[in-house]
C-alpha cells in the first residue's frame, strides 16, 4: 500500500519540476546603419526630394518584433515601422537631418528595450551642415545625484559633420522652459549647476557652429536627490 505522504510529495517534486521559468524581457538592440553622426549613403535617389536609405541592427535576445522610429529633426515628424527583419528601407527627405531608434518586443512581457538614438543627415546638395543635438552624458536618467558641493553635474558630446562648433548655449531652472544659464566655448562640453535635493529642474542646450546654424536637444528634466 502506497502511502498517501509519499503520493503528495511525489506530486509536489512533480509540480516543481514542471514549473516554467517567466519569459525574459527583450535584449538591447545595437543599431548599424546608418552611422551615427554622418550623412547616410542612399541606396537609391527617388526622383524629387527624397531618398530610399536602408535601416539596419543586430538581433535582440528574447525578442519577437522591432520598432523603427525615424523622426525628421526640422520638422518633428517621423515614421514607424514594425518588423520581424533586421532591416528596413524608408523613403526620406533629402538634405535633413534625422534620428532613429529601434526598441524591441515581445508579446509575452510588458517590458520593452530601445536602443540608443542616432542621429544622421539624408544626402543632398548642401554645402555646410547644421551640428547635430548634442549626445547628454550626464544626467544618463530621470535622477541626479547632487556632490558635496550641492552641485549637479552636466555633460555632453557635440558633433559636426563640418567640425566647425562654434559653442553652446545652457539654458537651466526649475521653470519649463528653462533661461539661459550660460554661453560656452566648442570645449565647454560640462558645466556644474547648484541644485536643492527633491527638486525638479529642466535643461537643454543649443549649438552654435561657424555658418550660424543651430541644433536644439529641446527641453530635459531630471529630480536631483
Amino acid at each position: 500500500m502506497i502511502c498517501p505522504l509519499k503520493i503528495l510529495l511525489v506530486c509536489a517534486l512533480l509540480a516543481l519540476g514542471c514549473k516554467k521559468d517567466p519569459p525574459s524581457p527583450p535584449g538591447k538592440v545595437t543599431l548599424l546603419s546608418p552611422a551615427k553622426n554622418s550623412e547616410c549613403s542612399a541606396i537609391d535617389s527617388e526622383s524629387g526630394n527624397t531618398n530610399l536609405v536602408e535601416f539596419s541592427w543586430q538581433a535582440a535576445s528574447h525578442t519577437e518584433s522591432y520598432v523603427l522610429q525615424v523622426n525628421e529633426l526640422n520638422s518633428g515628424t517621423g515614421q514607424m515601422k514594425t518588423t520581424t527583419a533586421l532591416s528596413e528601407i524608408l523613403a526620406i527627405e533629402k538634405g535633413t537631418p534625422f534620428s532613429w531608434n529601434v526598441t524591441a518586443t515581445n508579446r509575452a512581457v510588458t517590458e520593452k528595450s530601445v536602443s540608443e538614438t542616432w542621429y544622421f543627415f539624408s544626402p543632398g546638395t548642401e554645402t555646410s551642415y547644421a551640428p547635430f543635438p548634442v549626445e547628454v552624458l550626464r544626467p544618463n536618467g530621470p535622477k541626479a545625484f547632487i556632490d558635496v558641493n550641492e552641485e549637479v553635474s552636466l555633460e555632453w558630446v557635440g558633433a559636426d559633420l563640418d567640425e566647425d562648433i562654434d559653442g553652446y548655449e545652457l539654458f537651466f531652472g526649475t521653470e519649463n522652459p528653462p533661461t539661459l544659464h550660460a554661453s560656452l566655448t566648442s570645449n565647454q562640453t560640462s558645466a556644474k549647476v547648484a541644485a536643492i535635493t527633491k527638486t525638479v529642474y529642466y535643461w537643454r542646450v543649443i549649438t552654435k557652429d561657424q555658418e550660424g546654424n543651430t541644433s536644439d536637444t529641446g527641453v530635459l528634466s531630471f529630480e536631483a536627490i
